[in-house]
């Protein structure tokens, strides 16, 4: 046996040593010191409020924060070294502050636990998690606005099961993305309501018996209100599994888009090609570009999704309040934030960069009789029922398949043998812009329909303002 010796500071009613490997079993250090500089606003806050609530003196309270200060400034310096042995972020800080400050340093954790401590640590962290992603999202909405307007006349197929359905604008299709984007981006903003609460002050699970002042601490800490119930406030990991979800589903539409890209891109499709810088070669084959970022992108959605599971998981069999098993929590929601920032950044960047070939996807969006929902129609406005209409177009069809050709090929005499109503308009109706602009209903793909969309979306941006706008501030006003 060896073990962690007096460095333990909770060790007053242990006799033995820990075991090594449950010492590191046991320990977060590796993955909750992100949450440092949260800590360290934390810790700000309570000393704050502990020198303004008499319960220590307003010289020891100062004293307090200034050593958290000047401790805060060592961590953004990289000059902590972190200990296993003092397992995690909270007691690695503490004995920093208490090697700077004598006794002194012990007497932060007067009406604190690690239980409310780390659940505002985390509340914190999850919160400038979610601010990050909400700029990276209104950004990559902008670049979806920007491409739409750039290629506001570029004609493509339209699918469904994956077969050529109606023709499209790109714009139109670039716009899909941008609403997908739009609620992800509201997701995340109304998830933060939920999370705006502040556990600190809970104490373990039941509150402290020292006249502390829980709204002092929310405030400073930038939080609407404290949590209403000391046992929700240090077991509740609800605000985290809504971030998880809220990012699966934005790491499930940026995994479409992808998805997409990596089809256009090959061969068979020939629709776009991917820029150079965001493209990879083969080892064995000189030929190739692989388009890697977009797989990537692919498949990292999968550990977004793992997070969210993993966390369910450990979540569901928990009984009242903190258990050790929520120590899982952390690492999963960190590495499904990073995933999914570099995601959307390198979306946001590709994308711009990306030649459209547009003749190509015009002669494309031409074939395959892509306007032969057109055709009935057509039909139809001259009033032939529709269902019959549909089996008149079919037959049609089956005409050109048999000889090779589009519908727009067959000469007149031959539409007319099957639907002798036809004269020489029917080509105006079967032109595929004719075909795309006839559309027109409202969120259709016709180009007055994707022009108001474009608009509509400028107007939602500028509306919410500059992007990247501050998250709301620590308690010695940093972040």
């Amino acid at each position: 046996m060896s073990g962690a010796g007096d460095e333990r500071m909770w060790g007053g009613r242990f006799a033995e040593a820990t075991d090594a490997l449950v010492q590191a079993f046991n320990a977060s250090i590796d993955v909750d010191r992100e949450m440092a500089l949260e800590d360290l606003d934390g810790s700000i806050a309570h000393a704050t409020m502990l020198g303004e609530q008499g319960i220590v003196s307003p010289d020891e309270a100062a004293a307090l924060i200034e050593g958290l200060r000047a401790l805060r400034h060592e961590v953004e310096a990289g000059e902590v070294a972190w200990s296993v042995a003092l397992e995690d972020v909270h007691m690695n800080l503490e004995r920093r502050l208490t090697e700077r400050l004598g006794p002194l340093g012990g007497k932060l954790h007067t009406a604190r636990s690690r239980n409310d401590q780390v659940a505002t640590d985390f509340r914190l962290a999850v919160r400038a998690r979610t601010h990050r992603l909400i700029a990276l999202l209104r950004e990559l909405r902008t670049v979806f606005v920007d491409l739409a307007e750039r290629d506001l006349d570029v004609v493509l197929p339209g699918y469904t099961h994956l077969q050529v359905a109606q023709p499209v604008r790109l714009g139109h299709h670039w716009l899909a993305y941008f609403e997908m984007a739009s609620r992800d981006q509201a997701r995340l903003e109304d998830s933060l309501s939920r999370l705006d609460v502040s556990p600190l002050g809970a104490g373990a699970l039941a509150g402290t018996g020292f006249p502390i002042d829980r709204h002092r601490t929310s405030a400073l800490l930038g939080f609407r209100e404290p949590a209403a119930n000391s046992l929700d406030a240090v077991s509740d990991r609800d605000f985290a599994l809504e971030f998880l979800s809220a990012a699966a589903i934005a790491a499930m539409h940026l995994s479409r888009l992808a998805e997409e890209l990596i089809l256009w891109s090959s061969q068979e499709f020939g629709f776009i090609e991917l820029p150079d810088s965001h493209t990879t070669g083969s080892s064995i084959m000189p030929q190739k570009k692989n388009p890697d970022v977009a797989e990537l992108i692919r498949g990292k959605t999968g550990r977004v999704y793992g997070a969210l599971v993993s966390l369910l998981t450990v979540m569901k069999g928990l009984p009242l309040a903190y258990n050790k098993d929520m120590q899982e929590d952390k690492e999963g929601v960190f590495d499904a934030a990073a995933t999914l920032a570099v995601c959307l950044r390198l979306t946001a960047d590709m994308l711009p960069l990306t030649r459209v070939r547009a003749e190509r996807t015009r002669h494309a969006a031409g074939r395959a009789f892509s306007n032969a929902t057109d055709l009935a129609d057509h039909l139809a406005r001259g009033g032939l029922p529709f269902r019959e209409a549909h089996e008149a177009v079919g037959k049609l069809v089956a005409i050109a398949l048999s000889e090779g050709v589009d519908l727009q090929d067959l000469p007149l005499e031959r539409l007319r043998s099957v639907a002798p109503q036809l004269d020489d308009a029917v080509y105006r109706v079967l032109d595929v812009e004719s075909v795309v602009d006839a559309r027109s209903s409202y969120g259709g793909t016709a180009r007055v329909r994707v022009v108001e969309q474009i608009a509509r979306a400028r107007a939602r941006l500028a509306h919410e303002g500059t992007p990247g706008a501050a998250a709301p501030g620590a308690a010695d006003g940093t972040q």
